[in-house]
């Protein structure tokens, strides 16, 4: 048995993640920037980023200054935007790792300014989060006109939504941008939803963040992505409860009759949540079967009555086996949680394996 895969670990298939890339770049019809952040969405930002720089992505999306050294000490040269707002002390650093800000006050911009080094504007247009407010755009109009940005981009809080969110966000958009004496070389807006629900885009770059990772933002998108994660773990124990006996923590689980009990080397320590207790099914050898109980820290307990099931079984809890398979939105579903919550929870005590690296 590889030692990755002696109690639980995490399966990316790199194959499909370059089909998600090219696929959604193919629907842009413009450059990529990447979202790495938050460790690729707890895949790997080293692995997924090396993977994705054969497809000559424009650079890469970061949240942290930590993020970004990170990519750079790995050898990656292209531009890494950070795309949270960096306090000032965080500037010396940025600048000796040739880091691109986003920057949305005068005070930052100044600063930032002297290390004559490229910058982003950051635009709010609705969502409420970071960057100059549009409205507020022409009053920075004297700073910009000296200090000019390489680019200027905003982020849409529902693009997934069929509604009017989106248009208002571009006309608030198009409208700060027309206030800028210089219009920066880089325009950038949209996330991976956008780019699923409208074709090729009218601006520089795009920012595909959980696409990628295999995650549909739904509301019938035109382009679908490959599932990309899988999870496992092995059965460590068996054994057969009476009728009225419970399992795990706060008894929430009452046997009705006889059941074999399989125990699994996964649980919330690992990013296997704790609300997936009772809710969540796992694939034993092809065959669904319940989750008993609640999920603890380091063991996760099943109902393996009616299915052939060993100790040191391979058992699925995320991915694909036989005929079936839990994806990301039905096991996120099961725990009332986003699927980004789901894969940046995945914890990193799991061994991550890349598989169909030759497809990548």
């Amino acid at each position: 048995m590889h030692s990755l895969m002696r109690r639980a670990w995490v399966d990316i298939d790199l194959g499909a993640l370059l089909y998600n890339a090219t696929t959604i770049a193919e629907q842009a019809g413009v450059p990529l920037l990447p979202m790495v952040k938050a460790d690729a969405y707890g895949l790997g930002a080293v692995a997924v980023a090396r993977a994705l720089d054969t497809l000559d992505p424009w650079g890469f999306g970061v949240a942290t200054v930590g993020e970004g050294e990170e990519l750079r000490r790995a050898g990656i040269a292209r531009p890494i935007v950070v795309f949270t707002p960096l306090l000032t002390g965080d500037f010396d650093v940025a600048v000796r790792s040739d880091l691109t800000p986003t920057l949305g006050t005068r005070e930052a911009i100044v600063r930032w300014s002297e290390t004559e080094r490229p910058w982003h504007l950051a635009i709010d247009t609705g969502m409420n989060r970071a960057g100059v407010p549009w409205d507020a755009v022409a009053s920075l109009r004297d700073v910009l006109a000296t200090h000019r940005p390489q680019g200027a981009f905003t982020h849409f809080h529902s693009a997934e939504r069929n509604d009017a969110t989106r248009t208002l966000q571009e006309e608030r958009f198009a409208e700060a941008l027309n206030t800028i004496p210089v219009r920066p070389a880089m325009i950038h807006a949209e996330n991976s939803p956008a780019v699923e629900h409208r074709g090729p885009s009218p601006w520089s770059i795009v920012r595909p963040g959980v696409f990628l990772y295999g995650v549909s933002s739904g509301n019938a998108p035109a382009i679908a992505p490959r599932p990309v994660v899988s999870l496992r773990a092995r059965v460590v124990e068996l054994r057969t409860i009476a009728a009225g006996e419970t399992v795990s923590y706060g008894g929430t689980y009452r046997a009705p009759a006889e059941r074999r009990i399989a125990t699994l080397a996964v649980g919330y320590g690992d990013g296997y949540r704790r609300a997936f207790g009772n809710r969540a099914s796992v694939l034993v050898h092809g065959r669904r079967v319940p989750v008993l109980g609640m999920v603890t820290m380091d063991m996760t307990m099943v109902d393996v009555t009616n299915v052939r099931c060993e100790i040191g079984d391979a058992v699925t809890l995320l991915g694909s086996d036989g005929d079936d398979s839990i994806d990301l939105m039905e096991l996120a579903a099961a725990g009332e949680i986003s699927p980004y919550e789901l894969l940046t929870g995945l914890r990193g005590r799991l061994p991550r394996r890349y598989v169909n690296a030759s497809d990548a």
